[in-house]
């Protein structure tokens, strides 16, 4: 596992490996009884509506940025002047060329960008193909039945390798099944806030706060801000509304946290938030998903193995000696 995982982060291969391991989890959902093919057709049903509705929500990003832009950054201008703090940009066109001088010059985003999508889309497809194949059929020796056992080195290795995978897609539903579950949680209150609060673009903002939110801890933060850029869109006392919710929103949490991934993980924030640092480090955002999977598979097979210390084992060779006595005592008596 060790050396897969090396393989996924140095051929950035996250996205492929995040796919099937979202795909299994949705097929595992869908499945009623033992119909593997209504499942199957179920997911690629909902496979097809979520590409529709990335490509309506892309869209409606591309539409809505621009007049997000030319509300916003006057109210930061108007800000910045009377508190005398410089700011790279003067106006909405001096912003895009900062944002562009940016991603081109130190990140080259927008040269390989169309290349990256069509690379990730094709890791994508091939992600599905492997997930519903795994589902119909995992096993890796064929020649096998399931009542037959075989003692050679390729099928006891398969038989591991297999069992491996099986508990690190085990940690994967046992993270994001509670992941999702505060990211429903939060989006829907989220949600009332926005529809209540009358903020623009509520339908955009909603879809970004559960994405945002399959994200642990940083995901907030990215939705957190936009929301309160759109409320300052509006007025200074709508943002400061918007970030006043968040702040409870975010101490809700806290509460959520602890009863839900908690009792499920059962790490501490400044672990989980190290994997987050490693994961991007490694590969990038599909590495923060897969930090904290990461962090407990870890947990789970090293818990397996049990460490007996040698004062441990006196205690227990005392114990048995004085067990011993005891018997031998009440046969005499």
């Amino acid at each position: 596992m060790v050396l897969v995982l090396f393989v996924v982060a140095s051929l950035h291969l996250a996205t492929p490996l995040l796919t099937v391991l979202f795909s299994l989890f949705a097929l595992h959902l869908f499945t009623i009884g033992e119909r593997k093919a209504f499942a199957s057709g179920l997911f690629l049903c909902l496979c097809t509506a979520v590409m529709m509705g990335l490509l309506y929500f892309f869209n409606q990003a591309v539409l809505t940025t621009p007049l997000v832009l030319d509300k916003l950054i006057p109210v930061i201008m108007d800000f910045a002047a009377k508190r005398e703090i410089v700011v790279p940009f003067t106006d909405v066109d001096s912003f895009k060329k900062v944002v562009v001088d940016t991603l081109v010059g130190q990140y080259g985003f927008v040269g390989a960008s169309l290349e990256n999508i069509v690379r990730q889309s094709a890791m994508f497809i091939i992600g599905v193909v492997v997930a519903i194949s795994l589902y119909a059929n995992a096993a890796i020796v064929l020649e096998l039945d399931g009542n037959t056992r075989s003692s050679n080195l390729y099928a006891l290795s398969a038989e591991e390798i297999a069992a491996r995978f099986k508990s690190f897609y085990k940690s994967f539903g046992t993270v994001m099944g509670a992941q999702i579950i505060i990211s429903g949680i939060n989006t829907f209150l989220t949600a009332l806030f926005i529809i209540g609060a009358g903020l623009p673009y509520a339908s955009l903002l909603v879809v970004v706060t559960f994405l945002c939110g399959l994200l642990p801890i940083l995901g907030n933060i990215i939705s957190n801000t936009i929301i309160i850029s759109v409320a300052l869109t509006i007025s200074p006392g709508s943002a400061g509304a918007a970030l006043a919710f968040l702040v409870f929103i975010h101490k809700l949490e806290y509460f959520l946290n602890s009863k839900i991934i908690g009792s499920r993980i059962k790490n501490p924030m400044w672990m989980t938030l190290l994997a987050l640092v490693l994961g991007e480090a490694l590969m990038g955002v599909p590495g923060m998903i897969l930090a904290p999977v990461i962090l407990h598979y870890i947990k789970t097979e090293t818990s397996k193995v049990r460490v007996v210390r040698q004062k441990e084992e006196e205690i227990v060779d005392d114990d048995e000696e004085e067990e011993d006595k005891l018997v031998a005592h009440e046969v005499t008596t």
